[in-house]
This record gives structure tokens, C-alpha cells and sequence, in this order.
């Protein structure tokens, strides 16, 4: 009996949880219907300069300043792309780290000398509250994003 009561409470705790959570939008309407891999983007992206994709995966890191930026990983920590909107268009909360994300836009890329390398990733790593040492930044860098045009935060409160 013990045991059907504390089932009961799981399966309704679990509908409850379904009933309140739903798909929040960011922005413009996703266009889209086939998703881009995010590792594709990354294996290849000169290719990709310029086109609108629709991207997914989880959300591991959220600017904690503007909500201006939410970096998407497609599974593997090292192979993620940033979601970069202009300052107070789309706001992307800071707790939707860790769910699901699909974010539509243009890939393109940013190339910085390395004075202008160290200032932009000290910029970020200030947006996300970490240290940065500026010796990691040994020269010229190339960086590809995604100009946001809207997403989509799968079971968000």
C-alpha cells in the first residue's frame, strides 16, 4: 500500500511538472524545420558563413549580464557556438542553463588581432563571472557565432 501511495504521488508530481513547464520563445519565429549540427558548423564553418540555420542542443553557459548571448552545446563540452542577439532584443534567462535549446540564425565570424582577442574574451569571461588569464590568448583568433533571430527553450518555466 506503502508503495502505491509514494507511485501515486510520483506520477502525479511528474503530470504536474508537465502540466507547468512549456516551450518559451525568444524572438522571431523560428522558420526553420531541419536542424544544423552544431559539430558540423564547427568542422566547416567558412561554409557556413552567411546562412540561416537552426541549431540544438543544451544550453551550458547564459550571459549573466544582458542575457545577450547563451552559448548551445550539441552533447560535448568542447563543441559549442555562442547565440549572440543585439543587447535588449531577445533576453535569454540565465536559468535556462542546462535545458534544451533551438536557436535560429546567421553564422558568421569575427576576426580579432590579438590585443582585440584578449579584450573580447575578458569581456565574456566577465559576462560569465569567471577568471581570465590573458596568457591563454597567444595571437590572432578567428570566431564563428550565430546572430540570433529567435529560439526556443524546450520545458522552461
Amino acid at each position: 500500500m506503502k508503495k502505491f501511495f509514494l507511485f501515486s504521488f510520483l506520477v502525479a508530481f511528474v503530470f504536474t511538472s508537465l502540466l507547468f513547464a512549456s516551450d518559451k520563445k525568444f524572438g522571431k519565429k523560428l522558420t526553420l524545420k531541419e536542424t544544423t549540427k552544431i559539430s558540423d558548423i564547427l568542422e566547416n564553418p567558412e561554409s557556413y558563413l552567411g546562412k540561416k540555420v537552426l541549431v540544438k542542443g543544451e544550453i551550458i553557459d547564459v550571459c549573466e549580464n544582458a542575457g545577450c548571448w547563451m552559448n548551445i552545446s550539441s552533447g560535448s563540452a568542447d563543441q559549442f557556438i555562442k547565440i549572440k542577439v543585439k543587447d535588449g532584443e531577445i533576453v535569454f534567462p540565465v536559468e535556462a542553463k542546462g535545458k534544451t535549446a533551438l536557436a535560429e540564425g546567421e553564422v558568421y565570424k569575427i576576426e580579432l588581432d590579438h590585443e582585440a582577442a584578449i579584450k573580447y574574451f575578458q569581456h565574456f569571461a566577465e559576462d560569465a563571472g569567471k577568471e581570465f588569464d590573458p596568457k591563454t590568448i597567444t595571437g590572432p583568433v578567428t570566431i564563428y557565432q550565430i546572430k540570433g533571430f529567435g529560439a526556443v527553450i524546450k520545458n522552461f518555466k
